[in-house]
This record gives C-alpha cells, structure tokens and sequence, in this order.
C-alpha cells in the first residue's frame, strides 16, 4: 500500500518489493546517479540539499527500517537472506547518524559541494548535442546548489557545529581559483572545446557559445558569492579546536561514527590502543629495516635522508605518472597467481585535476561504469613533486589500483544476479582495509624491489596506525593539530605536505581514517585463521575470491562468511 510516496509494511510485502522500492527512491534522490543510469532529465540537475529535502529523506528511510524489520521473521536463505542482511546493514548505518544532521558541514578539506562538479564534469559523457546542452543546464543549478549549502552551514553556525577553522585557507584558496579567470580558461568549460564529428559546425559554435555564457553568467558568479560566504560568514564562526568532542553532541557524534566507519562494536578508546600497540609494532619492523641497509644514524636522521635525498623524487610530472604506470603493470601481471576471478573492467593512470590538486590527498580511485564503458582511473597527485616521494608509490599503486581498489570495487559492479544496491555498496573498514591488505600483498606479488621501497610500506602502514592514534586523539581525547602531526613526522617518512594535508583531512572527516587499518587486521585475522585451519588445503586465489566475490560487506558478516568458507574448504577432495 503507498502511503505518501512510501510503501507501507502490510502482510503481503516482501524482500523483492522492498528492495526495488529502496532503489527507486536512491535513484530518484541523486540525478547524478540517475543520470548515468539514462535519465536524460536527471542529467540537466543538481542534488537537492535543502532542509525540506533532507528531512523528507529522514522519514523514508525510518519508513524503510519498519519494513525490513517487519520482514525479519519471514523464511530466507543464500543469496536471499544475504540481500536482507546487507540491506539492514545499510539502514542502520544511516540510522545513526541520521540525529547529527550531516548536511551542516557538507564538505571535507579537499572534497565537498565546493569541488563535487570537478568530479562530475569528468565522468559525463559528450556525444550528443543534448548531453551538451544538458551539461550547461547543470551547471546553471550550482547558484541554487550553493544557496541550499549554505543554508545547511548557517544552520551548522547557529547549532555550534561547524567546521574546523583548521580547513578553511586550503577550501577558500580553491574556491577563489574556481571563481576567477575568463570563462575559456575555466576547468568546468573543458567539456565545451571538443566535439565529436557528428555534431555540425554550426551547432559546435551554438553549444561553444552556451558554454561560455552559463560560466560567465552562472559558475563564477557563484564561486564568488561562496568565496565571500566563506571568508566573512563562515569561518570567522568555525570551530577554533580541530576536533569534534568538545560538545555532548560531538561526542555523540564520535562514537556513533566510529561504529559506522569501524562496521565493529568498538569504543574510540578501543580503537586509540589499538592504534597505539601497531605504531610500536610497525615501528620494531621499520628499525630493522634500517639495521640491515648499516644507516650510519638515528630513526630521525633516516627520516630526514629519505625526505631529502633526490634519489627518491620525480624531476617531472610526466616520470611520476610512468613510475606510477610502470608498478601497476606489473601488478597487473601477477594478479592470476593470486586470484580466481579478475573483473572485466579495466582502469588508467591519470593526474589529479590540476584545480583541486594542492589540497588534495596523495592518490585516489575514481570507479569506472561497465555499463556505460568507461574505465576506472588510479589517480596520481603530481602537485608540488618534491613532497611525493618514489619509494611510496609502490604501496599507494597496490592500494589505489589492483590488487586493491580497483579489482574489489570492479568485482563488485560486474556482480550478477544482485540488486544494484550491493553492485557500489562500500563498507569504509571493508573496502579500505582490502585496500590496505593490498600493499602488504604487493610484497608477495614482489612489487618491492628495494629495503627504501618496503620501508615506504611500512610507512604506508604507520600512516594508518597513527590514524588510529591521531584521529581519536584530536576528536576524543582533544589533542591539537601539532599533537597529531608528530605522530606522522616521528614514526613515518611521509613528506610534510603530505602530512599537514592529511591531518587536515581527518580533522575534516571524523571517523573515516579508523577504517583502514581495523579493516585491514580483521582480514589479516581471517587470513590467519584460515591457513591455521586449512594447513595444505589453503589456497590463497580461493581465499581472496570468498573475502570479494560478494561485494561489500561489515566486518562481522565478512567474518561469518569465512568462518563457513573454512568449514566448506575443509570437506573439498
């Protein structure tokens, strides 16, 4: 029965039917999703972000978690009650966090509303005349776009929470960037100065000219209003510490996202041990390291020689990209020996967009769409080529490419038989701790060629211990910045700009930065297990397929499911 838009429970729903009622509604509340998807219509729009929006989602998904409680005692099994599982998973995660309105600090340090059509401008396919024309009637939405942000922000304000002012500069100075300059030269007009052969001369000059006219009369219009908003609304009302916990909402907050991010019942002082007996650990491995090469100096003298010996940097942006293409290559070439099943999908190597680069993390995946044909990108920050060091590239390659997020993410979205929602579900702790499972498989596959480059892993690995560390530090236990940067500078060899942008981000993003290394040693856990279990039977390519050949899953349903994978195992001839 729809009541308001919503299916209500009766005696005669189901799993199917609410399944397809969820996807519809997260198609139908994301143009960009549903235009990729082939809504024509949906391509010419931005997100509505307005309170009115947001609460109207709020309902629906509370609606959503009665249905699919209601079905709890029906009879599932397999696929079945796995699609049931995974679907409550995903209505809860929201679930708590829905009582901290979200939508008041909208944007991380180096991504947000602020930047989002720099991403999306780059995955929107040109061919028509209508996708042009399309694309311009999106951008002409960013002055309404911004208007609902900055509702949402102004309501962050009055509610005491922002923010912090840590993060300002790096946003405003992007910002600024992106509300300067003649419109030709504007990185969001690039799509406007190629067309493909079918579109006529005439119509390439129309479509040129509507270009020019919605940057110059709708894009930086905007971008210069955001800037003012920024510099003397916003920040002179940000929060002054750098974490969260100084209210009893932003505890609240900290707790409920270290259970979302972690997918495990742990406490951010949990997790803050956790972090601190890996640094240790991690730190006895990086000493022996530097025993075996004879360094004739302490731990801080070998920081600082790989910080500033040229041997370990890129004299061009160019050497940088082929370094990065030459590893994932021969990454490429070892994943048979490891894996089963490898997706169809293939990825590149590209640049971070030159506009969002100075602010923007190390490396990152940009997901491809095997339905519309378009490959992922393992993306490279070639940005200030001093700060980005040789002998980490190997383990930021494994993570951002194969093994890591490209094949997992790939696998997933060429799943048969499953409905759309777990093609792109991304538990954080699953999906960033296979990532971080990757670089330590990368020394298997023999990726390391040199003690510099596995003591770039290891740095790799410390990175996302003392995230652990830092990360409940600055949000829980009120630590500064400089606190959190020290774990960096003295137990890793991650260049200063890396670091300083990092720390930003997590002072940004609560909780996210947790993922990574929980995620990474529970499949380590279960990786033990099995091959203590298994002995002689263990085989590494079926291991790996059984942690990915579902998709994305919590950390305790991953944990489940290879607890029955060993038991099957068991009972193979």
């Amino acid at each position: 029965i729809i009541v308001d838009g919503v299916r209500e429970c009766r005696i005669e729903d189901s799993l199917d039917a609410l399944i397809a009622d969820f996807e519809q509604m997260e198609i139908s509340g994301n143009p960009i999703s549903a235009g990729q998807e082939g809504d024509r219509e949906a391509l010419r729009k931005l997100p509505d972000v307005s309170q009115a929006a947001m609460a109207e989602a709020q309902r629906i998904t509370t609606e959503f978690i009665k249905r699919h409680s209601a079905l709890a005692a029906r009879p599932m099994s397999g696929e079945k009650r796995l699609n049931y599982d995974l679907l409550g998973f995903v209505l809860k995660q929201r679930q708590r966090l829905l009582p901290f309105d979200e939508a008041r600090i909208p944007f991380t340090n180096d991504s947000g509303f602020f930047n989002f059509m720099s991403y999306v401008s780059r995955q929107t396919t040109f061919q028509t005349v209508d996708d042009y024309e399309a694309y311009a009637a999106r951008l002409t939405e960013m002055p309404r776009f911004f208007a609902q942000h900055k509702a949402n922000m102004r309501r962050g304000i009055e509610t005491n929470m922002t923010a912090s002012a840590e993060i300002m500069p790096g946003i405003i100075s992007t910002v600024k960037e992106l509300s300067e300059g003649p419109a030709k030269e504007h990185s969001f007009y690039t799509p406007f100065k190629s067309y493909p052969d079918t579109i006529s001369a005439e119509e390439q000059a129309r479509l040129t000219s509507l270009g020019e006219a919605v940057i110059t009369n709708a894009v930086t219009p905007a971008y210069r209003d955001l800037e003012k908003f920024l510099s003397e609304e916003y920040t002179p009302k940000a929060r002054k510490v750098v974490g969260i916990g100084t209210t009893e909402e932003g505890r609240n907050y900290y707790r409920a996202l270290t259970r979302h991010f972690t997918t495990l019942d742990l406490t951010p002082d949990e997790v803050h041990q956790i972090g601190l007996d890996e640094v240790a650990r991690i730190r006895g491995e990086m000493d022996t390291i530097i025993k075996e090469l004879n360094f004739n100096g302490s731990f801080a003298d070998f920081l600082n020689f790989l910080r500033t010996a040229p041997q370990f940097y890129a004299t061009s942006e160019e050497q940088l990209l082929k370094e990065a293409a030459w590893m994932a290559k021969q990454l490429d070439g070892k994943m048979p020996e490891f894996f089963e099943t490898l997706p169809r999908l293939s990825y590149g190597v590209i640049p971070v967009p030159k506009e969002i680069a100075p602010n923007y993390t190390t490396g990152r995946y940009w997901g491809g769409n095997p339905e519309q044909h378009r490959a992922g990108n393992y993306v490279v920050n070639t940005y200030n080529l001093k700060e980005r060091p040789l002998y980490n590239l190997p383990a930021l390659t494994a993570h951002e490419g194969v093994p890591g997020h490209h094949h997992q993410i790939a696998l997933g979205q060429e799943l048969k038989d499953v409905p759309p929602f777990r093609q792109s579900l991304y538990p954080n702790a699953f999906g960033e701790g296979w990532g971080l499972y990757s670089e330590k498989l990368a020394k298997e596959m023999g990726l390391y060629k040199t003690p510099y480059e596995d003591f770039g892993r290891l740095t790799y690995e410390m990175w996302r211990a003392c995230r652990l560390v830092v990360d409940t530090g600055m949000h829980w236990k009120g630590w500064t910045r400089e606190q959190a940067e020290a774990c960096f500078f003295e137990n890793s060899a991650l260049a200063p700009h890396n670091i300083r942008t990092e720390v930003e981000r997590y002072i940004s993003w609560p909780g996210q930065a947790l993922a990574y290394k929980i995620g990474e040693l529970k499949i380590l856990e279960l990786r033990k297990r099995a091959e203590t279990q298994l002995g002689d039977k263990f085989n590494i390519r079926r291991f790996h397929d059984a942690i990915l050949l579902d998709g994305g899953v919590p950390l305790d349903m991953l944990e489940a499911k290879i607890d029955r994978w060993i038991f099957d195992e068991k009972s193979r001839p």
